[in-house]
C-alpha cells in the first residue's frame, strides 16, 4: 500500500504569515492555521496551476452549462481545509444561526450577505489575513485536488464518503442514505466574477441536494442576494 503525498513545486512568498498561530507541513502539503480566543481555523496552500474547469461532454449527469474549458491561475492561494464551523462563526460573529447545532459543524443557515460580513469582521481582528470568498475557479481549482476525474477521489460517490441525499445515487449506483443532518469554451486566466448580473454562485453541495451536488464542476445560481 501507498499513500500520497504532496509534493509543492511553487512555495508562497512568505511562510508562515504573521497571522499563522501555528504552520507546517504533512502528507497534504504546507498549511497554517489562525487562532482566536481558542477556535482554530486551518489553510492550506493551493500553488498556482492550469486545470480543466467544468466537465467533458461525456461525463454522467453533465449539466449543459458545464461547458470544459482550460483555467490558468497564476497566483497561489490560501484556502480554508474546511467549511467554517459553527464555533468560529460564533466567536466572530457573536451568534450562531444555525439549525443543527454542534460546535464543529458547518455554520448553516447564513446569507451570501453573512458571509461577506463574517469575513470583514475577521480581517477586522486580523487585518494580515486579507481573506475573500474564493473565486469560482478557484474553489473548484482546489477542489478537483489535481484529478479530472467528477469526483476528487474517483468516478463514483455514495453517502459513505460525503454527507448527501443518497437515495438518489449518482450514474446508476447503489443508494446509500446517510442520517439527514438536516461557463466560457475559450481558455481563461484568473477568471473573476461577472461585472453585473442578478445570480450568485453557490459551489459544492449538501445534505439535502442530491450526489450531483458534490461534483467538483457542479454549481448553483444563488438568486437575489
Amino acid at each position: 500500500m501507498t499513500s500520497y503525498i504532496r509534493k509543492h513545486t511553487i512555495f508562497p512568498e512568505e511562510f508562515p504569515e504573521p497571522w499563522a498561530s501555528d504552520w507546517g507541513e504533512d502528507e497534504f502539503g504546507l498549511w497554517m492555521a489562525f487562532t482566536y480566543k481558542g477556535v482554530r481555523q486551518a489553510f492550506r496552500w493551493c500553488e498556482p496551476g492550469a486545470f480543466m474547469m467544468g466537465a467533458p461532454p461525456d461525463e454522467p449527469e453533465r449539466f449543459d452549462n458545464e461547458l470544459q474549458h482550460q483555467v490558468t491561475l497564476t497566483k497561489g492561494f490560501w484556502i480554508a481545509d474546511t467549511t467554517v464551523t459553527q464555533a468560529l462563526w460564533e466567536v466572530i460573529a457573536g451568534e450562531n444561526p444555525s439549525k443543527f447545532k454542534g460546535e464543529d459543524r458547518p455554520v448553516e443557515n447564513v446569507s451570501w450577505k453573512d458571509a461577506q460580513a463574517f469575513v470583514a469582521k475577521m480581517n477586522g481582528l486580523k487585518a494580515e489575513l486579507k481573506l475573500c470568498l474564493p473565486t469560482e475557479a478557484q474553489w473548484e481549482y482546489a477542489c478537483r485536488a489535481a484529478n479530472t476525474t467528477p469526483f476528487c477521489w474517483g468516478d463514483q460517490i455514495d453517502s459513505t464518503l460525503v454527507n448527501f441525499d443518497g437515495s438518489y445515487p449518482y450514474n446508476n449506483g447503489s443508494p446509500s442514505q446517510d442520517r439527514y443532518g438536516d461557463y466560457p469554451a475559450e481558455p481563461v486566466i484568473d477568471p473573476q466574477r461577472p461585472e453585473s448580473g442578478d445570480s450568485r454562485v453557490l459551489r459544492g453541495g449538501s445534505a439535502r441536494g442530491g450526489k450531483r451536488g458534490m461534483d467538483c464542476g457542479y454549481c448553483q445560481r444563488l438568486r437575489g442576494l
